[in-house]
């Protein structure tokens, strides 16, 4: 999953390096770029009226869906702005991660029951403006979204893999490169 605007951005370069790292050690890929699907993330009042109905009756996410359910593995690309995803990413949350394909909650249940239990490694590949101290003191709300609330809805033994870089703002292309070794090592031994 990669989420960036700009299609020559070092969002990208660290997106090529995954598919590139996870190709090299023989996973098969499904990349969803989501500014290149052109992918709408604005959950309507009609989309939140419907958000508990079938993923059936949303023929609008139906190839993400599908992408989701077949994965044994997510990882996610994106730059970390203001504390957490961009919209692009987090409409995607808001759209494709419903009843029926990430969880479902049976009738007169207390919680819901996670449907992506195929999903046995998530990862992360981030980048932030500001140092970890700032985004420690933030609480790291990006983080605990994917860490935290995606995870739970995986296999219970899923393992995750949190690989950021910090202080993007003042990174220089010596910072740049080291990371995107860093990026190609750990996704490669995912």
């Amino acid at each position: 999953m990669f989420a960036h605007p700009v299609v020559d951005s070092f969002g990208a370069s660290l997106c090529d390096t995954v598919v590139h790292a996870l190709e090299g050690a023989g996973h098969q890929v499904d990349l969803a770029d989501l500014y290149a699907l052109e992918f709408d993330p604005v959950l309507s009042r009609d989309g939140l009226a419907r958000h508990r109905d079938g993923p059936e009756t949303k023929p609008e996410i139906a190839q993400q869906a599908a992408s989701l359910r077949a994965a044994e593995a997510l990882v996610f690309v994106y730059p970390t702005w203001w504390g957490s995803q961009p919209a692009m990413l987090k409409g995607w949350f808001d759209r494709v991660l419903v009843e029926g394909v990430a969880y479902t909650l049976p009738q007169g249940a207390k919680r819901i029951q996670p449907l992506l239990r195929d999903v046995r490694r998530l990862a992360v590949v981030t980048t932030h403006g500001s140092s970890k101290w700032i985004n420690t003191l933030q609480g790291e709300p990006g983080k605990r979204v994917i860490l935290r609330g995606l995870r739970s809805l995986c296999h219970p033994l899923a393992r995750s893999r949190w690989i950021s870089m910090y202080g993007m703002d003042n990174a220089t292309d010596v910072d740049r490169q080291a990371f995107l070794r860093r990026v190609q090592r750990r996704i490669a031994n995912l």
